[in-house]
């Protein structure tokens, strides 16, 4: 157990294939007090290829207001959590800004743990020059919401 607060690694999960998976993700992995899962089932595959066992945690846009109270005292106390999504990074179109803002508000660091982005991975294969790009996450499935968001942006350049 640290002696001050510990910190909330946002860990970056791969997006297939397992071997995507930073060296130093596997080594914060094997490291911290608790995994927070979006879904436990995947991040227990994820686990298992690193031959890692840990404790895990269930954390969704379902629970994740009310485990964030928990979570934060736990933080306090010292352990060291890992905040994992099904693929990619947390808190990009997933489950965790909420617990972000929430340790950024009790002065609890969070560090990023950087690694496959299907934003990226997808600019750079399009053979478009990606200075510039406008991210708007997952737009509506209803048609006529999406079509009102493109609207708003069809003149950026």
């Amino acid at each position: 157990m640290n002696s001050g607060p510990g910190v909330l690694y946002v860990l970056a999960t791969p997006l297939g294939n397992l071997d995507d998976l930073s060296m130093r993700a596997g080594k914060i992995l094997a490291a911290v007090d608790l995994v927070l899962c979006e879904d436990t089932r995947r991040s227990l595959k994820l686990l298992n290829h690193l031959g890692l066992r840990k404790r895990l945690s269930s954390f969704n846009e379902h629970n994740q207001a009310e485990k964030i109270p928990g979570l934060l005292a736990r933080l306090g106390s010292g352990e060291n959590l890992a905040l994992l999504s099904d693929a990619g990074t947390p808190a990009l179109s997933d489950p965790g800004h909420m617990l972000v803002k929430a340790c950024h508000e009790k002065g609890i660091k969070v560090v990023p743990i950087p690694g496959p982005s299907a934003l990226t991975a997808a600019l750079s294969v399009s053979g478009i020059k990606a200075e510039r790009f406008l991210f708007l996450g997952f737009l509506p499935a209803k048609s006529s919401e999406r079509k009102k968001i493109l609207e708003t942006y069809k003149s950026f350049p």
